[in-house]
C-alpha cells in the first residue's frame, strides 16, 4: 500500500512534577490482593499536576510540535483533537477553544475519539482521508491532552494513569511515513469499564469493571486472536516479513501487557516502552506515539527502519500502524 502521509514532526508536554505510585492516596482503600496487582504492574511513578488539566497539556504539546515543524498556526490546514474520556465542560468546544488559543483560524477542527486507548488511530486515518481528498490541505495537527477520568489514577485491575500532552504534525511529506493502518472492534465489550457520573459529585466518580474475568480472560483470548490476524494481514499486504520490522512499541499498560504482545506475537516490545511505563504510567491514545518519538530520539530507530506500534484498549478495540524511518529528526525531544 502506497504511503499517502507522514509525521512531519511530534512533540510532548508532560508536568514536571512526578508521584510514586506507591505514595496514591487510593491505595489506602484497597486490599492486599489489588495493592500487590498495582505494585506488579510495573510503573514507579507518574506525572500529575492538578494545576493542568486536559487542555493545558494539549495546548503545551501543539505549540511545540508547530514550533518544532516551523509551521506557523494559520497554514495548518485541519486540527484533529482526540477527545477527552472526561470533558471539563458540556455542550461547549474544547475542540475549538484549542482552535482559538493556537490561532490555527483556517484549520479545518473537529474531534474523534471512543476508543480509549486506541482512539489515536482513528485520528490518523483522518488526517490521511483529509489529505487524500483535499489537494489544498498541506499539514494536519494530531493532539490529545490525557489525564485519568476520575480522581483515582490506579484502575483496577489494569494500569495507572499518569497526565501527559502529545502532538504530531501529519503532512503528505516527512521523515516518519505512515505505510499502513489497521483497525478493528467489537461492539460486545462497549461497557465493560464505565464511569456512572449523572448525579454525583467528580469526587466520587469512580471506574468500574462490569466482570474482571471477562477482562483478564475472554477479552485477552479475542485481544489474541484479533492481534495475530491483524499483524499477519499487515506483513502480507505491505509484502513483508517479521525479521522486515526493526521494532515493535505498545501502548503502556503494565509489564503484563508487553508479555502478552510478545507472546501474541512472537515479538520483543522496545526497551523504551518499559522505561516509559515505569517513569510515567499510562497516557491513554499518547503512548504509542510518545514511544516511538522517544525510540527515535534515542537513537534506537534508524534511518531505513520499519516499526509497528500496537495498541488495544478495554473497550475491544486493537490497532496496527506501519510506520518507515528515514532518518530525519522527528521530535525536539524525548521525555521532559
Amino acid at each position: 500500500m502506497p504511503a499517502t502521509m507522514a509525521v512531519r514532526t511530534m512533540a510532548s508536554f508532560l508536568p514536571h512534577r512526578s508521584v510514586a505510585v506507591a505514595e496514591l492516596p487510593e491505595l489506602a482503600y484497597l486490599g492486599p490482593g489489588e495493592r500487590e496487582l498495582c505494585a506488579g504492574l510495573g510503573i514507579d511513578r507518574v506525572r500529575a499536576d492538578p494545576g493542568l488539566d486536559a487542555f493545558d497539556l494539549a495546548a503545551g504539546a501543539a505549540s511545540r510540535a508547530l514550533a518544532a515543524a516551523g509551521l506557523a498556526p494559520e497554514r495548518v490546514g485541519a486540527l484533529v483533537v482526540v477527545e477527552s474520556r472526561a470533558p471539563a465542560t458540556l455542550v461547549s468546544s474544547a475542540e475549538t477553544r484549542l482552535q482559538a488559543h493556537l490561532g490555527t483560524d483556517r484549520a479545518l477542527t473537529f474531534s474523534v475519539g471512543g476508543l480509549g486507548c486506541v482512539s489515536v488511530t482513528p485520528a490518523l486515518l483522518v488526517a490521511r482521508g483529509l489529505l487524500a481528498a483535499d489537494p489544498g490541505l498541506s499539514d494536519v495537527l494530531v493532539v490529545h491532552g490525557s489525564t485519568p477520568a476520575t480522581p483515582r489514577r490506579y484502575r483496577h485491575p489494569v494500569t495507572v494513569s499518569g497526565d501527559g500532552g502529545l502532538a504530531a504534525v501529519v503532512s503528505r511529506d516527512g521523515p516518519l511515513r505512515v505505510l499502513d493502518v489497521l483497525q478493528e472492534t467489537d461492539g460486545r465489550y462497549w461497557d465493560l469499564f464505565r464511569v456512572d457520573y449523572r448525579d454525583r459529585p467528580s469526587a466520587r466518580w469512580t471506574e468500574r469493571c462490569r466482570d474482571p474475568r471477562e477482562y483478564s480472560f475472554q477479552l485477552a483470548l479475542e485481544s489474541r486472536n484479533r492481534l495475530r490476524t491483524m499483524y499477519q494481514r499487515l506483513l502480507e499486504r505491505n509484502g513483508l516479513a517479521p525479521a522486515d520490522i526493526a521494532r515493535h512499541l505498545s501502548h503502556n499498560l503494565s509489564t503484563g501487557a508487553f508479555r502478552f504482545v510478545e507472546e501474541t506475537l512472537g515479538v520483543s516490545v522496545s526497551s523504551t516502552c518499559h522505561d516509559n511505563l515505569r517513569d510515567l504510567g499510562h497516557l491513554g491514545p499518547n503512548d504509542v506515539l510518545l514511544n516511538l518519538a522517544t525510540e527515535i530520539g534515542a537513537g534506537r530507530l534508524r534511518g531505513g527502519q520499519r516499526a509497528v506500534l500496537v495498541n488495544s484498549s478495554p473497550v475491544a478495540a486493537w490497532s496496527l500502524v506501519l510506520v518507515e524511518f528515514d532518518g530525519g529528526p522527528v521530535s525536539p525531544e524525548t521525555v521532559d
